[in-house]
């Protein structure tokens, strides 16, 4: 795919999520209607909601390779994972007060900056460097 393709697409694709208002902020709501109030300590609340979200990722990367390497079929579990994984996140983004559709879009912005032609080795080695996310 060439550089103005890429561009053009991901920009496609940027456009068309603004104009659906894919209602993650009432997604976000719900995830709350569901999600435990008591915690002790904000410190608690967040390390269950981090936890959380990890504990699911691993789910699914088992639901998957127990489909492909065992030869049974978990598909099923790889997609309620990948929501119990979506809910976990979205509790992480309301413990921080962010905006979901707002990540997503930050996202795609900074994948059309790494991957202007698409994905390469080239371009996904960042030229041995390491991200400092403290620099930020």
């Amino acid at each position: 795919m060439e550089q103005k393709e890429a561009v053009d697409k991901i920009n496609e694709i940027l456009e068309e999520l603004q104009k659906q208002n894919l209602n993650l902020k009432e997604y976000q709501a719900a995830c709350n209607v569901t999600a435990k109030k008591d915690f002790a300590t904000p410190k608690e609340e967040i390390m269950c909601w981090g936890l959380g979200f990890v504990g699911e990722a691993g789910d699914v990367g088992s639901c998957i390779k127990k489909t492909y390497a065992h030869d049974n079929d978990q598909k099923k579990g790889i997609r309620e994972n990948i929501g119990d994984a979506f809910w976990y996140a979205a509790m992480i983004c309301n413990f921080f007060n962010w905006d979901m559709q707002e990540i997503m879009m930050e996202n795609l912005e900074k994948l059309k900056a790494r991957y202007p032609a698409g994905w390469t080795y080239n371009d996904a080695a960042r030229g041995g460097t390491m991200i400092d996310w403290n620099k930020r």
